[in-house]
């Protein structure tokens, strides 16, 4: 093939790559900058304690749903999100969650939020469960 075909392949390809990576950026920053929680699901207050039992039921589920992306031990370098280069906040570091109520992290653990999948089929007393490990993995103590 010709040099200038080739030239000219390579510049058709940009062009029309460009459009689909500003629109996943726009996407990306438009899901992250814009997500709210509904105020009466933030304010929703946890009815499980954070027990023992509790905790340790919250880490099977986090094990089995979570870890791929958030990582074994939270530090939010699960496999997906190494592979993808996602960047996701450390559960371990407690600034990571410092501005966020135990009502959203259920209702993002309920709904999805951004590249992360609903688990709205879930067990509402699971999904709690895992909030009080998720907030454990900070160094919160179980009762």
């Amino acid at each position: 093939m010709p040099k200038p075909c080739v030239i000219l392949l390579t510049l058709i390809a940009c062009v029309f790559s460009l459009p689909a990576q500003q629109n996943q950026a726009h996407a990306q920053a438009s899901t992250t900058s814009s997500y709210t929680v509904p105020p009466e699901a933030a304010h929703q207050p946890n009815p499980i304690k954070p027990t023992r039992k509790s905790i340790a039921q919250g880490k099977k589920h986090y094990l089995a749903d979570c870890a791929i992306c958030h990582g074994d031990n939270g530090d939010g370098k699960g496999e997906i999100a190494v592979s993808t280069k996602l960047e996701i906040g450390d559960f371990r570091n407690p600034v990571t969650l410092k501005d966020k109520t135990d009502g959203d992290l259920f209702y993002i653990i309920k709904n999805g939020h951004g590249q992360m999948l609903p688990e709205g089929n879930a067990n509402p007393t699971e999904l709690w469960n895992t909030v009080n490990y998720i907030r454990s993995l900070a160094g919160k103590t179980a009762q």
